[in-house]
């Protein structure tokens, strides 16, 4: 009980804290803020990792948060030190890769060392308390209370409310990896001047990437993986994307027009085609300025509008990808139409994928540890992707994943004999949960 008291004292304490600093950037939005880093204290670091993920891969230090945490206060009083006299030391950052949507290519991932993760979450719990009074409604990723699906819920609206358009779907091209770090920092210098902090920052962005054996040092982009990277990201599209958009683009535009954006997943609607593909011309401009391009066959422009008495004969109207869910005009109840959203096949086919790698990897574990894990994969799925007009998705999903559930555990043994009989009354004891749908939003 006490330690359950100490735990939540700490937490008020620091969101005091975070709160002073947002009512100062809140308070004047052109305000240059030189003095940040003295809130970060062994207090605010106890917090910084406690939010930290635990169970994550390892860094180049292979020190897992068990080992640290072993001797935390410690620990986290040496980090402090190193922080506040300039003696950190940035590690290079062990890099991986994982599936990218499609499934086809793969996606690299720079993961830091535990202690690293544990700072960059204290200067991100700094940074967003005050570029959260900056950022815009149209930007969702990696912002606290907003998530993907207020995303597609926020353009499945401004899709309805238009009537359709002219969406345009854009793709920019690697852009963890081409961020400028120039103009990365002179975005910076715009509001936060704390040097303890910004020379931190700086160090993170030199910080080489492990692959190989060998160590590189890449002059542009921040590690997909660091805790520090999306909100780099995000501040820099604020200023290349989101504010230009907003605040000068729109005003040259004949018809409505509204972006939706998700670190760097964005889309932008069009009431008219025209003004669509200014947009598009215009960015490629834009972009070119900060060092950033658009993925030439990525980025599409696709008509969205309702069906059409002529859209058989032309293919019927076409529909778009976002964050892994295909938009696409369904006929109402009311003899109307609006937008509904699927699993996008390459997000299923990948799905499929990672579960039947899981399962063949694991197929010695007990049924029951198994299921247990089966069941919270499924969950998991069903919290992004359930969606009620995409119960097929979901359902079809769970009749393969049965199949290739007993396909591994028929090959525990060779002689496992494991037919349907049997597994259907493995199932009778460990089914898998039928699928679960919730309401938009």
């Amino acid at each position: 009980m006490e330690g359950k008291m100490m735990e939540t004292s700490i937490s008020d304490n620091v969101s005091t804290r975070l709160q002073r600093i947002a009512q100062l950037a809140r308070e004047d939005p052109d305000r240059k803020l030189l003095s940040l880093a003295y809130h970060i204290d062994i207090e605010f670091l106890r917090e910084a990792f406690r939010r930290t993920r635990k169970d994550g891969a390892t860094g180049v230090d292979g020190r897992t948060a068990a080992a640290y945490a072993a001797d935390l206060d410690a620990n986290l009083q040496s980090l402090l030190n190193r922080f506040k006299s300039g003696r950190y030391y940035a590690p290079p950052v062990r890099r991986t890769y994982i599936p990218k949507g499609d499934g086809r290519t793969k996606r690299p991932i720079g993961i830091p060392t535990i202690e690293d993760k544990v700072l960059q979450r204290a200067v991100v719990m700094v940074l967003e308390a005050v570029y959260e009074q900056d950022f815009l409604d149209c930007s969702y990723g990696f912002r606290p209370g907003r998530s993907a699906r207020g995303a597609l819920e926020a353009l499945r609206q401004g899709l309805m409310s238009m009537g359709g358009g002219w969406v345009l779907d854009l793709d920019i091209k690697s852009f963890f990896d081409t961020v400028d770090h120039r103009r990365l920092r002179s975005f910076l210098d715009r509001r936060v001047r704390d040097g303890v902090l910004r020379r931190t920052i700086d160090k993170w962005l030199a910080a080489g990437v492990l692959e190989a054996g060998s160590v590189s040092y890449p002059d542009t982009g921040t590690p997909q993986g660091g805790v520090v990277s999306p909100l780099l990201a995000n501040v820099y599209l604020h200023e290349v994307l989101d504010t230009w958009f907003e605040g000068e683009e729109k005003g040259r535009l004949t018809g409505r027009a509204f972006l939706i954006r998700y670190a760097d997943d964005v889309v932008l609607v069009f009431s008219n085609e025209a003004d669509a593909r200014q947009v598009k011309a215009d960015l490629v401009e834009r972009f070119d300025q900060y060092g950033l391009s658009l993925h030439p066959t990525k980025t599409r422009l696709v008509q969205f509008h309702p069906r059409r008495p002529d859209d058989d004969r032309r293919g019927g109207p076409r529909g778009f990808d976002f964050l892994g869910l295909v938009h696409h005009w369904v006929r109402s109840r009311r003899d109307g139409w609006e937008v509904k959203r699927k699993t996008a096949p390459s997000r299923l086919s990948r799905t499929l994928r990672r579960q039947a790698q899981w399962c063949r990897r694991y197929r010695h574990q007990s049924v029951a540890w198994q299921h247990a894990k089966l069941v919270r994969a499924l969950r998991g799925h069903d919290n992004y992707y359930g969606y009620p007009e995409n119960i097929y998705a979901l359902k079809h999903l769970r009749y393969w994943l049965t199949r290739i559930w007993k396909k591994w555990l028929m090959r525990r043994t060779r002689r496992s004999g494991l037919n349907w009989e049997r597994f259907n009354h493995l199932l009778r004891r460990y089914p898998l949960p039928p699928p679960r749908v919730h309401a938009a939003g």
